[in-house]
């Protein structure tokens, strides 16, 4: 089902400093938020990524040369065949300018594909695959806030830098848990750490306390979480039950939100490190936008929300300084242009389309520390862009270039 909300045009309104050849195809720049509103995804994206979208929006100023920018919406309900579906609706017949979030890497995928052939521009927040920047990326498609080797290089590397040397690797028993596990192991060899053992787990499982027991008692200073979805809030949340944390032991969660804290709780969560590229309470332009989002939410960003707003704004900049909506343009025009936004300063975009952003080591606090409703990180230390993403040297892209 297709959702729609319209930013109302500021009649009247022009853009003094847009360019006065400024074009846009149709009267119109839209907006195509595709994601999960109901799924296991819809915390952390669905209603909140619309809302991001609408907020990017307003902040830029509602019109463009007076024209309006309208913003719509749509469940993909994790269906590849769905999503395409949609997207193509969007990009040929609805006459939508660029589609953001598609928390899926499945659906992602495909609706890069899609954009490419009909040169139109796709921005990632929601998905994590780095097929997106490798074999598969494109020349309009752009992935914004995170993909599984930021999170596995990330929390891996900073956590043993940080001291958490042994390791033991709880991971589900599939391509996904088992890739995870082996990136996990291979990240903390080389920054000097030892992994004392890995143990896989079926998928959907309810009673993780034999692997629990396994890691407990193997002595690892760090019990890496190497599963999604329900899987890492049940393992999470047994562990606490078991008194793991408390007992000394860390866990390291590959894919963990904040909402999923809020979950659940502080009491079950408190000492997981994750890594992620936002987090509402940096400083005050942070707190500011956050808190205009929870009046309409109920809930602080997640990290793919945040990156919905941003990639959403740096478009619309990007379209402005353009003068014009036309994909090749923009697109440029969004590679030239540093970006910036509430959480984010001085970004940039590689050849490749992945957005280079400074990403955060942080550890979920203990009931005791926390002083406020969503006071859950503790931020350990900033990771460095180039920590984050895969050495263009070792890149697949066919837009990169090789010496």
């Amino acid at each position: 089902m297709l959702r729609k909300t319209i930013i109302p045009a500021m009649v009247g309104l022009a853009l003094t400093s847009l360019p006065a050849y400024a074009q846009l195809t149709d009267g119109v720049v839209k907006i195509g938020v595709l994601t999960d509103m109901a799924g296991v995804t819809a915390d952390i994206t669905g209603k909140g990524s619309v809302v991001a979208a609408q907020m990017a929006v307003e902040e830029f100023g509602d019109t463009i040369s007076g024209k309006p920018i309208e913003v719509i919406s749509a469940d993909h309900q994790h269906k590849t065949d769905l999503g395409s579906s949609i997207a193509r609706q969007w990009y040929d017949t609805d006459q939508v300018d660029v589609i953001v979030d598609i928390p899926n890497s499945s659906i992602a995928l495909a609706v890069q594909r899609i954009a490419r052939n009909s040169k139109k521009l796709v921005l990632f927040s929601g998905a994590g695959t780095t097929a997106l920047t490798n074999e598969q990326c494109s020349p309009y498609g752009f992935h914004w806030t995170y993909d599984t080797y930021a999170l596995a290089h990330g929390t891996a590397s900073a956590v043993v830098q940080n001291g958490g040397k042994s390791w033991f690797i709880l991971a589900s028993d599939y391509a996904f848990g088992a890739q995870l596990a082996k990136d996990t192991s291979t990240v903390v060899e080389a920054e000097g750490g030892k992994v004392l053992g890995i143990v896989r787990h079926p998928l959907n499982l309810a009673d993780f306390a034999s692997f629990l027991l396994q890691a407990q008692s193997s002595g690892a200073q760090v019990i890496g979480i190497a599963n999604a979805g329900n899987d890492t809030i049940t393992a999470i949340k047994q562990a606490g039950e078991f008194g793991i944390t408390q007992a000394g032991q860390s866990l390291a969660a590959m894919i963990l939100m904040i909402n999923d804290v809020h979950s659940l709780g502080l009491q079950n969560a408190q000492g997981t490190y994750l890594t992620t590229a936002s987090y509402w309470d940096m400083n005050d332009k942070t707190r500011a936008w956050s808190r205009k989002f929870m009046e309409r939410t109920g809930a602080m960003p997640s990290m793919l929300q945040a990156g919905v707003y941003g990639s959403v704004l740096h478009y619309l900049k990007s379209v402005k300084a353009a003068g014009t909506d036309d994909a090749d343009k923009v697109a440029q025009t969004m590679r030239d242009m540093p970006i910036n936004d509430a959480f984010t300063e001085n970004a940039h975009i590689r050849e490749d389309g992945r957005v280079l952003r400074d990403m955060y080591l942080a550890k979920v606090k203990t009931p005791e520390a926390s002083k406020y409703p969503w006071d859950y990180f503790d931020i350990v230390r900033t990771i460095p862009a180039a920590q984050t993403v895969a050495p263009l040297s070792e890149s697949s892209c066919p837009l990169v270039k090789k010496p």
